[in-house]
């Protein structure tokens, strides 16, 4: 049975949510004993980098080919790195999942997402694409979404097929906010959102206190510091755009299908559940899945728990039968080749020019 010791707590603030799953609660000790500190981001990237310069980057699955191509970055920006991963025994003929990393948007790299994206590539038999965007602070808002929409606009040229986007944490926000983009601009399709405990309202950066009880692993301090990096100013004023924060749209109507999951301690349980709720409203198809006992990147720190199992077999689940499955794509963004004319041949990919 667990105790008081087994909640997470900081001198002089609340408790944090107790987590009282034991697969759970040795996760967070072993892997993340002291969390992300971001008071330091250069430091908080080393630490967080699963690549040190002496080190190989981590290792993509056996049966996963991979390949760096280049898309031309938007107008007077490099162009942007990225890295396409596809299943060695997958025909010519597969669908895309233009993945997005997380890391607060300031942390994070497609180097230490090899293994995900890989494995992402042979669960879904489809061709993902990591995007090496820009980082924050040196590289504030719009600078890493405007990457991942020149990203979205070359995967989109040099394979014509069903494509999903998806990202975790900062990247699940991305992916949200490229989700809006891509609506407004009315120049790709994408027929599916993967939100994965997604970072996309800058408002909830209320800090901790005896009332307002703080966070396993991202915390309230390193979510502040997260948004006024991404943001170059204070998060939370009336005029943040929502291709920023992807909570601040007004209508959410026309996006694409979308699958929400995050875990009860996470910090941003509130902000999924509230946007997943409004996206229903709007009539978007809507999965939100949330798990008790939950924390942040919980599925990374404890990958043989149970939470964690199904988590990855339901998304997985959702994503394969949007990429190959029959029916419609979303209604309201037609597909560059028209109405009945959708591409599905997809040739291996070549460098972009």
């Amino acid at each position: 049975m667990y105790t008081e010791k087994h909640a997470l707590k900081k001198e002089g603030e609340a408790v944090i949510h107790p987590i009282t799953d034991p697969q759970m609660f040795e996760a967070l000790e072993q892997a993340m004993p002291g969390g992300i500190d971001l008071n330091d981001i250069p430091a908080a990237r080393a630490a967080f980098s699963d690549v040190s310069p002496d080190e190989a980057p981590p290792p993509i699955p056996p049966g996963v080919t991979s390949s760096d191509h280049y898309a031309p970055g938007p107008r007077g920006a490099p162009d942007v790195m990225v890295r396409i991963y596809r299943p060695e025994a997958g025909s010519a003929r597969l669908p895309a999942l233009l993945w997005i990393h997380g890391g607060g948007y300031v942390l994070g790299s497609v180097d230490g997402n090899n293994f995900k994206a890989g494995s992402l590539a042979l669960a879904l038999n489809c061709l993902v694409a990591s995007v090496e965007y820009r980082l924050a602070p040196e590289n504030p808002f719009p600078a890493p979404l405007e990457d991942c929409y020149a990203a979205l606009q070359w995967l989109t040229r040099i394979n014509g097929s069903r494509i999903a986007i998806g990202g975790a944490s900062a990247g699940g926000g991305l992916a949200a906010a490229l989700a809006l983009a891509a609506r407004d601009r009315a120049e790709v399709n994408i027929c599916y959102q993967l939100l994965i405990y997604p970072m996309i309202d800058d408002r909830s950066t209320q800090q901790t206190s005896a009332d307002v009880p703080d966070a396993p692993v991202w915390t309230r301090a390193n979510n502040l510091i997260g948004w006024r990096a991404y943001l170059g100013r204070e998060p939370g004023g009336d005029d943040i755009s929502p291709y920023a924060a992807a909570s601040r749209a007004e209508d959410l109507s026309g996006l694409p299908p979308a699958f929400i999951g995050v875990g009860t301690h996470d910090l941003f349980r509130n902000e999924n559940i509230a946007y997943a709720l409004r996206l229903m409203d709007c009539g978007v198809p809507t999965e939100l899945h949330v798990y008790a006992d939950g924390f942040h990147a919980f599925d990374g720190a404890a990958p043989d728990s149970d939470a964690a199992q199904r988590f990855t077999a339901e998304y997985t689940r959702l994503l394969k039968r949007a990429l190959h499955g029959p029916g419609r794509l979303n209604g309201t963004i037609q597909s560059p080749h028209g109405p009945g004319r959708l591409n599905n041949s997809i040739p291996a990919p070549a460098p972009a020019g």
